[in-house]
């Protein structure tokens, strides 16, 4: 299984727009959003009661496990993979990468030159030399995916400030980065990125806090979505979907105008997958792909922000992870002089069960 853990849309199976004005009945009863908000007023308790268990624990301080104590390295490693899309190279040519082989195809979608794969990286310099690409964009992912596939690398794990430090200090392998872009989020303009968080896409690291601070001023997490949901998930057992009557658009121009919209996990996730690949990996000061985690024991999905570097002649994934639903929830509640800012994922509140290249 590869690409996207749940549709763009998110897990309620309607999309990232408008929930409509759909009624469904339960038990004879028609439900609308007035319903809803009667039910969810009655029965938030028990319904936030049971969500404790969702919410609380599970993480490995009396059950479970978390981000730190499992073996990430194998849920990450189990859905990478360079050919879920073709990736940028220069002058308006792209890599596509196939079982054995990667090509080069030109703007006019015709393939150029073809390698092998695992193969010779002398082959990829030499179609370096023939297309005149002086970044040895080539040669690069002939070695790389080449290492990649006879999983000769490592992933290294940390927080922001130490990802970076790390990264900063390596050689960086930014065509190699970009071709593990999946296909789903690389539609949204970077000048419609920059107007939302403030920050030129081409600068990951200060998108990353300018994600936090755009997604508090222009929304809020969905606490009433939440609340029925839960409702929902424990005391209808799904027989109704009543997170639909409070969904709303929830893409960057919408969220900006509406000026307060609410939003839920995979909404926060989505945006900032598309804002990180709104610009090519290699033009990117840091290049970077993100990730798509997904918890299922808490029904919780957040970001993770990857690279490809070489240390020391060897190939290494540096990773760390970010939680927009935490860091604009702790401002809604007023919580961050308590908890932090929220931001940080690679701690012992969150888990993986599954990690996607989308």
């Amino acid at each position: 299984m590869s690409g996207d853990p749940v549709p763009a849309d998110g897990e309620s199976g309607a999309g990232d727009g408008d929930g409509g004005s759909v009624r469904e009945r339960v038990g004879g009863i028609e439900m609308t959003r007035r319903n809803v908000l009667a039910t969810v007023g009655g029965g938030a308790t028990l319904g936030a009661g049971k969500a404790v268990d969702n919410v609380l624990i599970g993480y490995g301080v009396l059950v479970g496990e978390n981000l730190q104590t499992q073996d990430l390295a194998a849920v990450a490693g189990e859905r990478l993979d360079a050919t879920l899309a073709a990736s940028a190279l220069p002058d308006g040519h792209r890599a596509v990468v196939g079982d054995d082989s990667l090509s080069v195809v030109d703007a006019g979608g015709d393939a150029v030159a073809t390698v092998s794969l695992p193969g010779d990286p002398a082959d990829g310099a030499a179609v370096d030399a023939d297309l005149g690409f002086g970044d040895g964009a080539v040669e690069q992912l002939v070695r790389d995916l080449s290492d990649l596939r006879a999983g000769e690398f490592e992933f290294a794990f940390s927080q922001r400030e130490p990802y970076f430090d790390r990264v900063d200090a390596a050689e960086a392998r930014p065509f190699t980065t970009g071709a593990l872009r999946g296909p789903h989020y690389d539609g949204v303009a970077p000048e419609t990125v920059e107007a939302f968080a403030g920050v030129d896409p081409a600068r990951p690291r200060a998108l990353l806090d300018g994600l936090v601070e755009a997604f508090r001023e222009y929304s809020s997490y969905d606490v009433p979505r939440y609340l029925a949901g839960s409702i929902e998930d424990n005391l209808l057992f799904g027989a109704v979907d009543l997170r639909r009557y409070f969904q709303t658009p929830a893409d960057f121009d919408a969220v900006r105008e509406d000026d307060g919209t609410g939003m839920f996990c995979w909404e926060f996730a989505n945006r900032s997958l598309e804002a990180l690949h709104a610009v090519p990996a290699h033009r990117q000061r840091r290049p970077v792909v993100g990730m798509k985690v997904h918890d299922e024991r808490h029904k919780h999905m957040y970001t993770g922000v990857a690279t490809a570097v070489r240390v020391g002649g060897e190939l290494v994934i540096p990773a760390t992870f970010v939680d927009y639903t935490h860091s604009t929830l702790y401002d809604d509640f007023h919580l961050t002089g308590v908890l932090g800012e929220g931001l940080e994922a690679y701690n012992e509140r969150h888990r993986a069960t599954d990690i996607y290249w989308p």
